[in-house]
């Protein structure tokens, strides 16, 4: 029987692995383009955002961390399809930032906010790149209005399928998340000794009982708001169908009884067997627009 392996994308798992301070190391100096030795500290963070006012929206974080006492980290992955992600993470890391001061304290207190979200499906349809990385800039002169926020987007259908030589830490990374076969993942541990430490934290996940019963949980979770989705969008769709319909036998109802009441046979015979000139008769009535 083959070797059990947790997915790495599915939450629970990344989260378990993150635990890994080799690995952690290693995929922030990835992301984050700086060298591992000047990663001198990562600790682990309460992932849920503190609560100002009683009725604010609750904020739970995947992965929280803060980077050499100087930067606060964020880490989410999302499997299923989320057309506001950019604003999802955008309050997410307004809320880590402003977690940091308390009353009466300086402004000059704040730590550097990092997102990073890994995404399951393609949030960008104008590139077919498939890692970005965003800042405040001025529009014209492109000069930073501040270094305090960063955001880091990585779209997992858009990966290559082959790798080569001269392949980045951040693909490796990223092919390593969203791998699924034993050789896969020893092939990327093979060319990065922060990914080989990465599997074989995967590795003892996925060996422990208690862990993977918890890892299976949050998996059929997934699966079945998936499935929910679909089934949602499909009736959406077939509703929308169901009233098109409805809607078009009544302009051409509405249609036909003008061309009745004007006496017009012969295109009354005509549109009935012309769409377009059907069309062409519903717009001279003010039935449809252009």
């Amino acid at each position: 029987m083959e070797e059990f392996l947790m997915k790495p994308k599915v939450d629970f798992a990344f989260k378990e692995i993150m635990t890994n301070k080799k690995a952690r190391i290693g995929f922030l100096s990835a992301i984050l383009k700086i060298k591992p030795e000047d990663i001198k500290e990562t600790i682990l963070l309460n992932t849920n955002l503190r609560k100002i006012h009683e009725n604010d929206k609750q904020g739970i974080l995947d992965v929280r961390l803060l980077m050499n006492n100087n930067t606060e980290i964020d880490i989410e992955i999302q499997l299923s399809e989320l057309k506001v992600w950019a604003d999802r993470s955008f309050f997410y890391l307004s809320k880590m930032y402003i977690d940091q001061i308390e009353q009466g304290q300086s402004y000059t207190i704040f730590k550097k906010c990092v997102s990073i979200s890994i995404l399951d499906f393609q949030l960008f349809s104008d590139t077919a790149e498939y890692y970005s990385c965003f800042h405040i800039w001025e529009d014209k002169r492109h000069a930073i209005y501040t270094d305090k926020v960063e955001f880091h987007v990585i779209e997992l259908p858009k990966l290559p399928q082959e790798l080569k030589e001269n392949s980045d830490d951040i693909l490796l990374w990223a092919k390593f998340i969203s791998a699924e076969r034993k050789e896969d993942f020893e092939m990327l541990a093979s060319k990065n000794a922060y990914i080989e430490s990465a599997y074989q934290q995967l590795q003892v996940i996925s060996q422990n009982k208690e862990k993977r019963l918890e890892y299976e949980a949050r998996e059929k979770a997934i699966r079945d708001h998936n499935q929910l989705m679909y089934e949602a969008r499909m009736e959406g769709e077939k509703k929308g169908r169901k009233e098109g319909e409805i809607e078009g036998e009544s302009r051409v109802n509405k249609l036909n009884l003008l061309l009745l009441q004007n006496k017009r046979y012969d295109d009354l015979e005509h549109s009935a067997k012309d769409s377009d000139f059907q069309k062409q008769l519903m717009k001279e009535y003010g039935i449809i627009n252009d």
